[in-house]
């Protein structure tokens, strides 16, 4: 009977540890970012930019950042306070420095404090940190500060971590059999021990012990643990709710954290804020503690569709809660790819002639854009049998963009062409084409074009256009009745200019 039990207990370790790893790949590897999204990195040349592979912005202001190339080696750069590049100096950079201590490593996950100090984990468990330690939050058993990558050793060197998180000045990992270990500063009981007692070398979290934990995260004084039931539980600093108790009161000990009875799959939590965040297994994600000034206290739902747009928005600064994959340009999206075959032969099943110049195009596009084109095309026109459709109603460059148009629902043209694209606009009935032709217009309007656009706002019936128009040129009359387009104006037209224009009073001295 022992037996079976010792072989049961080593079978269920294994479990737990696939678990683990499946949740790691998921957690981690499955969310790509692109970092130009975060100006810090707009120091950066292309180059780096293109080696990235992992990347974190963080620092009190987003101004630091840590990034993981392709072949494994890892750099710091921003302003490095209390040392937290750990480049061994106090100097900030902005030309990236490599950290020779972390190359080859295989950093899995990373975490930043606000005291400040930094916490990751690789993918063999070991555990580094540094950066302020004023309250031992680099888990080393002294206050003395890191100002380079040092591993944990104390109560970690037999374990294998796999997620490490922080908060202001306490730090926290789960290792690959659940366990949850803390250290650092506990006065709001972060550390989840059942008391307010500082510190110095990892404690295990003894009331979590026999749950296995998928995840953990760090508010700046409170800290989530998911299970692999889906369950969630919370301790520490409460005062804005964060925990999701339904009080504001802390909690020295883990605490469950009900969610609408649906399975948890995802916790998230920020040091620079006092908001907790999880998404379910139906993809709903909720957010309480302090959002906007107020205080929630129970777990509400939002509209957001992932975790990290809950910081994005409500975090200040907007750093990144984890360590992100990144997204490079040799993925493209949807709209991409479609952008990328337009005007392509080798992909395109028809061609339109205009000016003598071709323009290749995919009849299915055609007939999903614009229903100009899928009226053609479902019905007996002699065009649906045509491999070459002439036009001779429109220019070549305003037919293109048309075109164009259709593949990037955007336009590029200059304020003349952009008359006959909103020529073409009205005739096809395009709506949208027709108001984006006519902020193209007033964008680019002019003393020497004006009475044009005038002429053409009117002939092509754009009232609000019209309006423009007519305005700039009774506000810059003496210049405008110059041009050469002013004289060349239809009789007509000119007639209802000038009575338009006396109405306004645009002649009196």
């Amino acid at each position: 009977m022992k037996v079976q039990n010792t072989l049961f207990n080593k079978l269920l370790v294994l479990l737990q540890q696939c678990l683990l790893t499946c949740r790691n790949i998921m957690t981690h590897s499955s969310i790509m970012v692109d970092v130009g999204k975060w100006p810090i990195f707009t120091l950066l040349s292309p180059q780096e930019i293109a080696s990235i592979r992992k990347a974190c912005v963080f620092g009190t202001s987003a101004n630091e950042a840590i990034y993981i190339t392709h072949n494994d080696e890892v750099f710091v750069f921003g302003l490095n306070c209390s040392n937290c590049l750990g480049t061994g100096d106090n100097q900030s950079t902005i030309v990236p420095k490599k950290l020779e201590a972390l190359c080859g490593k295989k950093i899995s996950s990373l975490s930043y404090g606000s005291g400040p100090h930094v916490v990751l984990c690789t993918e063999d468990g070991e555990v580094y940190a540094w950066g302020h330690n004023g309250y031992s939050q680099l888990g080393n058993g002294t206050t003395n500060q890191g100002i380079t990558p040092v591993q944990v050793c104390t109560n970690l060197l037999i374990k294998k971590v796999v997620e490490v998180a922080c908060g202001s000045h306490h730090s926290m990992a789960l290792s690959f059999d659940g366990d949850v270990y803390g250290w650092g500063y506990n006065g709001n009981g972060q550390l989840g021990l059942g008391n307010n007692g500082n510190q110095l070398t990892p404690c295990r979290v003894g009331a979590l012990h026999g749950v296995c934990i998928l995840q953990i995260a760090c508010g700046y004084a409170h800290t989530l643990a998911l299970t692999d039931e889906g369950l969630l539980y919370a301790w520490g600093a409460n005062t804005y709710g964060q925990l999701g108790t339904g009080n504001k009161s802390n909690q020295l000990s883990p605490m469950q954290i009900m969610m609408e009875k649906e399975r948890v799959v995802e916790i998230a939590a920020c040091h620079s804020a006092h908001t907790s965040a999880a998404k379910t297994q139906s993809g709903q994600v909720y957010m309480w503690g302090q959002c906007r000034g107020q205080s929630v206290i129970l777990p509400h739902l939002t509209h957001f569709a992932c975790t990290d747009d809950v910081f994005a928005c409500f975090a200040t600064p907007a750093v990144m809660w984890r360590l992100l994959s990144v997204e490079h340009e040799d993925f493209l999206t949807v709209a991409e790819s479609l952008k990328k075959e337009f005007d392509s032969p080798e992909t395109s099943d028809l061609k339109f002639r205009v000016d003598g110049k071709y323009i290749h195009v995919h009849k299915a596009v055609l007939k999903i854009r614009c229903e100009h084109f899928r009226t053609m095309f479902q019905s007996y026109w002699n065009e649906d049998m045509k491999e070459v459709i002439e036009i001779d109603q429109f220019s070549y460059p305003v037919y293109r963009a048309f075109l164009e148009y259709l593949y990037t629902d955007s336009v590029d043209l200059p304020p003349e062409d952009a008359i006959g694209l909103l020529d073409l606009a009205t005739s096809y009935c395009e709506n949208r084409l027709k108001k984006l032709c006519q902020h193209i217009i007033k964008r680019g309007i002019t003393v020497e074009n004006a009475f044009s656009l005038l002429s053409a706002a009117v002939r092509y019936d754009a009232e609000d256009l019209e309006e423009f128009c007519f305005k700039f040129c009774v506000n810059h009359l003496t210049e405008v009745t110059q041009t050469t387009a002013f004289w060349q104006m239809d009789g007509r037209l000119l007639k209802e200019f000038i009575a338009k224009a006396s109405k306004c009073g645009a002649f009196k001295n």
